[in-house]
């Protein structure tokens, strides 16, 4: 059976296989250990004999600090060792779905704003094979806006999906629209609009797939913007003071064991309660 480097692995996992995606990462820890380190990434063709582990010997020191910070718990030598799959602290379990160092939680990916997000995870790659997504946020842009329209209405044909909008009408919204200084009625226009899209594609679907698209809205103070993608990935992304939700950070996290073992589940229940009190549309 074929094999490959625990490293590319765990790399996977975390979505930071390519090399580009790698060197935000590395970047990123560099500035939390060492700022002279930022920008010493490896080069694309380094990147990738790490990955294939055709190395003669252990990445430069520097390299190997960074790779035990990214990867908390596991030996750079460990890192370079043949992965077979077989179970251990750091094994993937099923393939995209691996389990993940305890103190992860499940989460995968950390990304300092959405404008990253989007650019590492765009609304294709995220959606493109979905069957099941359960949403809840202020207007739901990620679907509803940057989602292509003819891939968008593709999907509402197969998927069972359940969207959850902050109420355009609601005290709640007004009180996030004056917190991020916009001009009266700002994120009401943007949430009226798109559940009038989301509206007006469910009434062009067939009854049976029409059925399987829930909407509702809720007037409760805005905390997370959640998405749940087949019950094993989640996305979540918070509404911080006075900032833009553009500019708040999103987290990557996957279901990796029994119902309560992660952060999936903890914002999973999130959802549930907060879709449980919304009002149809």
């Amino acid at each position: 059976m074929a094999t490959e480097t625990a490293l590319k692995a765990l790399l996977r996992q975390r979505h930071l296989q390519e090399h580009r995606a790698f060197c935000r990462e590395y970047d990123r820890v560099a500035r939390a250990i060492d700022r002279e380190l930022v920008g010493s990434h490896p080069s694309k063709a380094t990147f990738y004999r790490w990955l294939s582990g055709n190395l003669t010997g252990l990445p430069h020191p520097n390299h190997c600090r960074i790779l035990e910070t990214m990867i908390p718990g596991m030996t750079v030598q460990a890192m370079f060792e043949s992965w077979s799959g077989e179970s251990s602290e750091h094994t993937p379990t099923d393939g995209a779905h691996a389990s993940m160092p305890a103190e992860l939680a499940g989460v995968t990916a950390v990304y300092t704003s959405r404008t990253e997000f989007s650019h590492e995870m765009p609304p294709t790659k995220l959606f493109d094979t979905a069957n099941a997504i359960d949403a809840v946020g202020l207007s739901l842009n990620l679907i509803c806006q940057q989602y292509p329209d003819l891939k968008l209405r593709a999907l509402l044909r197969r998927a069972s999906v359940r969207l959850l909008f902050l109420d355009p009408d609601g005290e709640a919204i007004k009180r996030r629209n004056s917190e991020e200084g916009h001009e009266e009625g700002h994120l009401s226009a943007w949430s009226i609009g798109n559940i009038n899209i989301m509206r007006r594609l469910r009434e062009g679907l067939p009854p049976e797939a029409a059925e399987r698209i829930e909407l509702r809205m809720y007037d409760e103070t805005i905390r997370f913007n959640l998405m749940f993608i087949d019950n094993q990935l989640g996305v979540m992304q918070t509404y911080l003071p006075a900032l833009r939700g553009l500019d708040s950070p999103t987290f990557l996290m996957q279901r990796t064991g029994p119902e309560g073992a992660d952060l999936y589940s903890v914002y999973s229940h999130v959802f549930t309660s907060l879709w449980e009190r919304g009002k149809p549309l």
